[in-house]
Parts: structure tokens; sequence; C-alpha cells
């Protein structure tokens, strides 16, 4: 990987992107597509796809980013450059300082905001955008709080309500753990799925950033791009999940049909985790994307 960062001694890069390092790792091959992976939370890394999309990565160049201020990157950024225009404007300069002409962007639940709003600041400089449990506007977390309190089944439901509500308490990597693991019921459209369990160990190197996780708890960032995605000039695909209590699958359906090239899928056994609930068919739909840019 062409970078001016410097290594951190396991399978990835600082990459320094002008007031701030992100902290990249490849999987694939150099000759295969670059797509920057961008991860969810906001709070988390990388490790939140484990090894799920490595199968794209026999004909791809995955970047997984850990982004501004989580994960491995540095934790020194000012605050005020917390917020969605600054972090999809990080995706340009990592594309600017990693020397790529060409490149694709799949972004997963806060990562799908970033994607999108980096299709809408810079339409055109990424060949597509995956956005993956994503919103395009905030209308689309209206009803989150009933959807909450009518959680089922009901002996789960005071343990995800106080996850929610200790998001903005968070101070330390381990309540930050802690929220996750009674939250992630929540995200399944079985909250019950056998995979959960299998599903934190393999994310358990997590590097967790509670301090980001406070600054957006509440608001995801405030994403307002509705009115927007007619700008958006390359091809777009949103993937959604039939069960997801948090993202909809009608905001999937809605960012499709609001950009000029447009496509949706939505996972019908899946909630808000499709690429671990329906992972080969998650590979499957992103890999065929990724193929047909590359046409």
């Amino acid at each position: 990987m062409k970078s001016s960062g410097q290594s951190d001694g396991t399978h990835g890069r600082l990459v320094d992107v002008g007031g701030t390092r992100l902290y990249v790792e490849q999987r694939g091959p150099e000759h295969g597509l670059p797509v920057f992976v961008l991860h969810g939370g906001p709070g988390l890394d990388h490790h939140e796809f484990a090894d799920y999309l490595d199968p794209l990565a026999d004909t791809s160049r995955l970047l997984l980013v850990d982004q501004r201020a989580q994960g491995r990157s540095d934790r020194d950024s000012d605050p005020s450059t917390w917020t969605l225009e600054t972090m999809a404007d990080d995706v340009s300069r990592l594309a600017a300082m990693l020397g790529l002409g060409e490149y694709a962007v799949l972004g997963h639940s806060y990562g799908a905001f970033v994607a999108l709003q980096h299709a809408c600041d810079a339409p055109g400089a990424a060949l597509g955008t995956v956005v993956s449990g994503g919103l395009p506007s905030m209308r689309f977390l209206d009803g989150l709080e009933q959807r909450l309190a009518e959680f089922e089944p009901v002996e789960l439901r005071e343990q995800v309500t106080g996850s929610w509500a200790r998001e903005a308490e968070a101070r330390t990597a381990e309540e930050f753990a802690a929220i996750m693991h009674d939250q992630l019921p929540w995200h399944f459209a079985d909250p019950r799925d056998p995979r959960i369990p299998e599903y934190e160990k393999k994310t358990a190197g997590t590097v967790y950033a509670p301090d980001m996780l406070r600054a957006f708890s509440g608001d995801s960032g405030g994403i307002d791009l509705e009115g927007r995605l007619h700008s958006v000039t390359q091809p777009v695909l949103a993937l959604g999940g039939r069960h997801d209590r948090t993202c909809p699958p009608a905001a999937s359906e809605v960012t499709a049909a609001g950009v000029r090239d447009g496509r949706c899928v939505i996972f019908e056994e899946s909630g808000h985790m499709t690429f671990v609930e329906e992972p080969a068919r998650y590979v499957q739909v992103v890999g065929d994307f990724l193929a047909h840019l590359q046409r």
C-alpha cells in the first residue's frame, strides 16, 4: 500500500490525511478495484466486518478504514471535525494519499451515512457506492422509541432499551463493549440468533471510541441528504434488512430511487446485520455490483 503513513506492526498502516492519521487495513490483491470499507457506530472500527467480507478480496482490494478518531486511527483530532462532512472528505483525502484514481466505497450503518455523504459531496469521485443499512435523512428514525418500547422478546426489552440509554454516558472502552453486547439482539432479525455469540468472538479485537459514541448519541450525525440524492452521478447500491429496527428498508428504497443510477436489494431474512445474517447473498450482491463497475 502506497502512503506517507507508517506501519503499526500488524496488517495495516496509518495514513496522514491532513490534521490526523487514519488506520487502513488492506485485504486482497494490489491489482483489484480498491474499495474503501467504512464501519458503523460511530465509535467502532474495522473489526465490525470480521471476516464476512473477505470473499470479496478474491477480486477486489478491500481497504478497511478506522474512521476519524476511532479504532487505531489517531485520537487527537479536533472534536469539531467529527462530522459526516469531514469524515466523507477523509475518503477523498485517503484516495489522494494512496494514489487511487479509481475506487469504490462501501459503508455500513453509520459508515453508510458517511458513504452517502461522500457521494453527495463529491459526485462521481467514486466509481460506485454501496450504502448498507443506512439512511438518507433523520426522518427514518421517527418511531424508534416506540419500536424500542415494543421490542420482543419481552425478557430482553430492558437490556436492549438500557443499552441505548447508556450510549450518552459511556466513558470507557469496557462500558462501550457492554453496551454493544446488550444491544446486539436488537440488530438481528432473530434477537436470539445463535450466531450472535460467534459474531462477538470474531469482533473481540475492536478498539472502541466512547468519546465518539457520546458525541453522536441521539442524532446519528444529523444526516440530511434526501434532497440532494439527485446530484449523485455514480451507481449506488442500497442494501437493507427487511427486519431492520433502526434503519428500516424504506430508507434503502428511497435512497436507490433518489439517485440517478440506483439499485435496492432488501435481505428478507435479516435485521441490521445483513452481512452476518445472510453472508453468502450479501457477498454475491456486492460482488456483482463491484464487477459491474469494472466493465
